[in-house]
């Protein structure tokens, strides 16, 4: 598929199917999202993926601690508030997906929904990205571990398989950590939900709307 229609096509995918991923293919797909650039190539990511009964109990773990009310333990600093046209994007896509769920006026789903990102959305296989914890003042870094995720999903996707990026999946961060066996000389930055797009799941068919390119772009030197 030609690079401009991957990254059109490509959505956040949130309801799989149950079967399995092939361990081959999603090595095949990090193999890709390795090659992308880095900072003088130091290529500081680090990729754990998770699948059965270990990702299982992070999800029962996971949920247990956020129905209980306990304090989000991420890894990163994070922006604990968007405001703005920001806030307002956000707010325009979960109105998408509960529209396309059916659940905008049912709180009880909407609840569920909010867990299922815990439950790093019911998906197989969870792929963690971190960086070297001696790595953690650098910004580049964090930069450059987008790029590779960002490759990532886009190899995923012309291979047949969905990817939701998903930060709520490592909100309990220390639980992740002990069940993927992640070591503590690494910083756990985010966690890519994969598998098997499930065809009768409507909010895999949300696409989010993007800006005009005019609304994120100026150009300096140019003749008119």
């Amino acid at each position: 598929m030609e690079l401009a229609e991957l990254v059109r096509q490509r959505r956040s995918i949130r309801g799989y199917r149950e079967d399995p991923v092939p361990k081959e293919l999603i090595r095949e797909i990090i193999e890709i999202a390795a090659g992308a650039p880095s900072s003088m190539n130091t290529q500081p990511w680090h990729f754990h993926v998770i699948a059965g009964e270990p990702l299982e109990r992070i999800r029962a773990e996971n949920t247990e601690l956020m129905m209980a009310g306990a304090p989000l333990r991420r890894e990163i600093r994070l922006h604990r508030k968007y405001e703005g046209e920001h806030r307002d994007r956000q707010v325009e896509i979960a109105y998408q997906l509960f529209d396309a769920m059916g659940i905008r006026e049912d709180k009880a789903m909407r609840q569920d929904w909010m867990m299922r990102g815990f439950r790093q959305f019911d998906a197989p296989v969870s792929i963690v990205a971190t960086i070297d914890r001696s790595l953690e003042e650098s910004t580049v870094a964090y930069l450059d571990v987008g790029a590779a995720v960002h490759a990532l999903v886009l190899a995923a996707w012309e291979r047949g398989l969905g990817t939701v990026i998903n930060g709520q999946g490592i909100s309990q961060s220390p639980v992740v950590r002990a069940h993927a066996n992640i070591p503590e000389d690494e910083i756990i930055v985010t966690c890519v939900a994969m598998g098997w797009p499930a065809d009768d799941f409507a909010a895999n068919d949300v696409k989010a709307a993007r800006l005009p390119v005019d609304r994120v772009v100026s150009f300096v030197g140019f003749d008119d």
